[in-house]
């Protein structure tokens, strides 16, 4: 944990309808001085939405060398490299090669973003999925965080619901590809 970060626990009920994953998740997240709340949002999420057996946070936008989500089996081998915001391309490269799976949740602006990756050098490419929010989801939900938070969250038919801070917010989960 970086000098400066500020350390919020997450309580989670998980109903994922979609994949069939029924959750109660306590999560410590530290937030480093330079991270934005959106981005804090962002990774729990992405960890709720990934939940499985092997599951962890990182340390975030301070580990240089790991995803802000990972999954290992239990030899300790990376099975999922989970990205979040807009990490460069050769971190996907690497965790492409690292990993069976990966994936990236992003608050960017898509149309924005995948020009970013064209035309780099992505290890398995095509099989990466880019999962976005509707704009404005992640900026006003974030805005409900507090130090010790309780929330819901409920995926049917790739829509997400969340209720945080005694408010309620939904945006449907969009899937992208890198090519």
């Amino acid at each position: 944990m970086a000098i400066g970060s500020v350390m919020h626990t997450f309580t989670v009920d998980l109903a994922d309808v979609d994949r069939g994953v029924y959750e109660q998740l306590s999560l410590r997240v530290a937030r480093h001085p330079s991270e934005t709340a959106p981005n804090v949002l962002l990774r729990v999420l992405a960890y709720a939405l990934e939940y499985e057996e092997g599951i962890a946070l990182s340390e975030g936008i301070a580990a240089t060398d790991e995803p802000a989500v990972l999954v290992r089996d239990l030899t300790g081998r990376t099975t999922a490299w989970i990205e979040v915001g807009a990490p460069d391309a050769a971190r996907l490269h690497t965790g492409s090669k690292l990993a069976d799976r990966v994936a990236v949740y992003t608050h960017r602006e898509i149309s924005r973003l995948l020009p970013i990756w064209a035309g780099k050098t992505i290890h398995r490419a095509a099989e990466i999925p880019i999962y976005s929010f509707g704009r404005g989801f992640l900026d006003d939900a974030a805005g409900a965080i507090e130090r010790r938070n309780a929330l819901s969250v409920s995926v049917t038919e790739r829509q997400l619901y969340l209720e945080l801070g005694g408010r309620t917010f939904s945006s449907e989960i969009s899937e992208h590809r890198l090519s």
